[in-house]
């Protein structure tokens, strides 16, 4: 989830540390370092200080984006959380709708509400396509529906169906799975597997690739393509890039990390290693061709990226983009160069693996 930024600090170097971000030491007055250190631990964990100026291999818009402040304070409550996505959905998908012309429907199927997105002008040979969509919010939050569904309808010229899936930490894994997968087996009566595809970012992204893992396992057919767009397929462990980054990037506050699986209330009382919620540990081989995008500066650059070298190690058409100097999901963001450039990827993605 992206939240709306506050001020601005253009041109500025980034000085980062491992657990303590900038606006953290400032508000500590504390002195912020002006060199490059690292301290390492017996058992291998680095304290890191790094000064980080503001790359130039971005572009300008790029640029004065990741300069942005991060919000400072303590994390929210799951209450604000929901009004603050509820809000940025809201309104980014106003803004999607003025960039992108499209058709929005709710609809109810197969027990699930979803959005039906439907650009307006839909060509003869792509009539008997659709995309399912699987908003990001971290599980327990909707700050993508219409956000990540409505460029790409428009792109592809295809309908996509927006799926508004159970929450966390009320219905903890399987409940988003199962939504999911009640879409596309209801879907299926109209369209044929080849002409049908999955996708997602940060959370949706994770689900993208368990819904694929639960279709796998009931012994329905797999759709033509998936993407996954900032995410992981391990919630039993943490990666490397989590100690990193935050959703900003190098702004806002980030803790050490915990010892506890990912995403608890989402887990609930499932083994996170079930090859479902983990499909890092499923049998991959055959998998349907899939697109990985992150980027530099993305807390799950390391989780997309572990999950993308397990589809190739299984065989499967796994293609990897990454982006410089980014934050987490930053297509969220229409106005930067890099996002069309992403958008335009994705959309030639589908195109190809659902055929013109």
């Amino acid at each position: 989830m992206r939240a709306t930024r506050l001020g601005t600090i253009i041109g500025l170097p980034v000085v980062v540390g491992a657990f303590v971000a900038v606006s953290l030491w400032a508000q500590q007055n504390a002195p912020v370092p002006q060199s490059d250190t690292c301290t390492v631990d017996a058992d291998g964990t680095a304290h890191v200080t790094r000064v980080v100026p503001v790359p130039k291999t971005i572009s300008p818009e790029a640029q004065r984006f990741i300069s942005w402040p991060g919000p400072a304070g303590p994390e929210p409550s799951l209450a604000e959380r929901r009004a603050q996505t509820d809000k940025f959905r809201i309104g980014r998908a106003a803004e999607a709708r003025k960039l992108y012309p499209v058709n929005i429907q709710e609809k109810t199927i197969g027990g699930v509400r979803c959005d039906v997105i439907t650009p307006q002008t839909v060509p003869a040979d792509k009539r008997d396509r659709v995309l399912i969509n699987v908003h990001g919010g971290g599980f327990n939050s909707d700050s993508g529906s219409l956000v990540e569904g409505i460029p790409i309808a428009y792109l592809t010229q295809t309908t996509v169906v927006s799926v508004y899936y159970r929450l966390a930490p009320e219905h903890p894994f399987p409940a988003a799975v199962d939504d999911t997968e009640a879409v596309y087996k209801e879907l299926l009566k109209t369209y044929r597997p080849q002409r049908m595809g999955l996708f997602g970012t940060s959370a949706g992204a994770i689900l993208t690739a368990e819904v694929a893992s639960r279709l796998r396992r009931d012994g329905l057919p797999l759709p033509a393509a998936l993407g996954i767009f900032s995410g992981m397929g391990d919630l039993s462990q943490r990666a490397d890039s989590e100690a990193l980054f935050t959703i900003w990037g190098w702004q806002g506050h980030l803790d050490p990390p915990s010892k506890h699986p990912h995403l608890a209330d989402y887990v609930g009382g499932a083994d996170p290693k079930d090859p479902v919620l983990s499909p890092l540990y499923a049998d991959l081989d055959g998998f349907p061709p899939a697109l990985f995008v992150t980027s530099t500066r993305d807390l799950l650059l390391s989780g997309t990226t572990i999950l993308h070298r397990a589809f190739l190690h299984a065989g499967v058409d796994a293609r990897l983009v990454v982006f410089e100097a980014l934050p987490h999901a930053f297509w969220y963001d229409y106005h930067l160069p890099e996002t069309k450039e992403a958008l335009d990827l994705m959309a030639k993605f589908f195109n190809e693996k659902l055929g013109k």
